[in-house]
């Protein structure tokens, strides 16, 4: 894994996300890496993540999956360009969907690895699927199509 997490390259103005935003001292601040052709990214639930005593609540699951997939969509179309990811424009992908099944329960002890596959990169979006692994047991698995954060979104940021 490299040294800076992909979600380390957005730009202040796009770093507040719960999930992953660096600028979101209340969220999860997830952190994705490289780990060879896949994408990588740990995190230990909480007991305010619970859903039953001992166990993750599933939007955690899916905010985790989210994140993490966005984050690599952005990773990818900067390999996909040749780019080194602290280069401008900044590339920065939202989610137009998200899936997740959910195979078993998660404890909430447990070190999550979050795990992305890329399955397409195309101009406009970037599909992966990721994986959700307490220890050795496959607690969830989704598919996440990324697409580039629209123009309205920045213009309102921008008050405009």
């Amino acid at each position: 894994m490299t040294d800076k997490a992909f979600q380390d390259y957005y730009p202040e103005e796009l770093s507040h996300c719960y999930g992953c935003g660096r600028n979101n001292a209340q969220g999860l601040q997830l952190k994705s890496y490289w780990d060879g052709e896949e994408s990588r990214a740990l995190f230990q639930p909480e007991d305010k993540h619970m859903a039953v005593p001992g166990f993750v609540y599933g939007g955690l699951i899916a905010s985790l999956i989210d994140c993490h997939c966005t984050g690599t969509a952005a990773a990818a179309a900067y390999r996909a360009q040749g780019r080194a990811m602290d280069t401008k424009p900044p590339i920065r992908f939202v989610t137009a969907s998200l899936h997740v099944d959910y195979l078993a329960p998660t404890p909430i002890e447990a070190l999550l690895e979050i795990r992305g596959k890329i399955i397409e990169v195309t101009p406009k979006k970037v599909i992966i699927e990721a994986s959700v692994m307490a220890g050795k047991t496959l607690c969830a698995k989704g598919k996440v199509v990324a697409v580039h954060l629209p123009e309205s979104m920045l213009k309102k940021m921008k008050g405009e």
